[in-house]
């Protein structure tokens, strides 16, 4: 836990704020804080700043701490990435969503497509948002707040068709991960940086059916390979994220 995460709701009107449970453990058994100490904390979807010990309370394995919060950076920067994903197996997920947030993405679309079983999306994961604690645990690693937005689409037709075309206006590329692409993204870029909002589509396990690559081009969407290699869902996500974060501007 690089950062440690508050929710707005939990400060105080006097910047106070009680920790109990996991936080509050990892403060006093992993960093071994006591009254006075500082450590770094974080606001979801809000600044950055420190926060210094008041109290520490242990009662067999019950633990709190008292935290007093000072805002110290502001600079919330929404990712220039966004990402569509046909769903995966809920065990991948989990992981692939904390991968992904710790390298930068705005938004993200979980999607059905012909690959994709229908039961995945049955998978409680997927209900009450039960996945956020995975899109927290990577803003804890990268040591940001900025929480992605997360939408689920149980229908390839309508999100292809009505939903992606709503968000055209926002993104100056569209690229869409296919390994019989004939140019990778460094080819693509050509040397330059890749600047503005990209939009990245990554199928799932057995990649997208021909139908799906073709709707994905009527929608103006570049494919891009990784290369005469065939990836998991999982290694081809990461590392297509890790090339944009090179080719991206400064």
């Amino acid at each position: 836990m690089n950062l440690l995460l508050i929710e707005a709701t939990e400060l105080g009107s006097d910047a106070t704020v009680s920790l109990k449970g996991r936080r509050s453990d990892h403060i006093i058994h992993i960093l071994g804080g006591k009254p006075g100490d500082r450590i770094r904390v974080g606001v979801i979807n809000g600044p950055v700043g420190t926060g210094e010990i008041l109290t520490v309370r242990e009662e067999g394995r019950n633990t709190e701490v008292e935290l007093y919060f000072t805002p110290t950076d502001n600079s919330l920067l929404q990712p220039s990435v966004d990402l569509i994903l046909g769903l995966v197996r809920p065990i991948m997920l989990k992981r692939l969503l904390t991968q992904v947030v710790s390298l930068g993405v705005g938004r993200i679309f979980l999607i059905r497509s012909n690959r994709v079983e229908k039961s995945f999306f049955e998978a409680s994961l997927l209900k009450d948002a039960n996945y956020r604690q995975y899109l927290l645990q990577g803003l804890e690693q990268s040591k940001d707040t900025y929480l992605p937005q997360v939408t689920i689409h149980e229908r390839f037709k309508p999100f292809i068709e009505d939903v992606v075309p709503g968000l055209a206006s926002r993104y100056r590329r569209k690229f869409l991960a296919h390994p019989t692409a004939d140019l990778d993204l460094k080819q693509i870029a050509g040397g330059s940086r890749i600047g503005g909002r990209t939009l990245l589509a990554v199928g799932p396990e057995g990649g997208w059916v021909d139908h799906e690559v073709e709707k994905f081009l009527e929608q103006s969407f570049v494919p891009v390979s990784m290369g005469r290699r065939v990836l998991r869902t999982d290694t081809a996500v990461v590392a297509l994220l890790a090339q944009l974060m090179l080719l991206q501007e400064k």
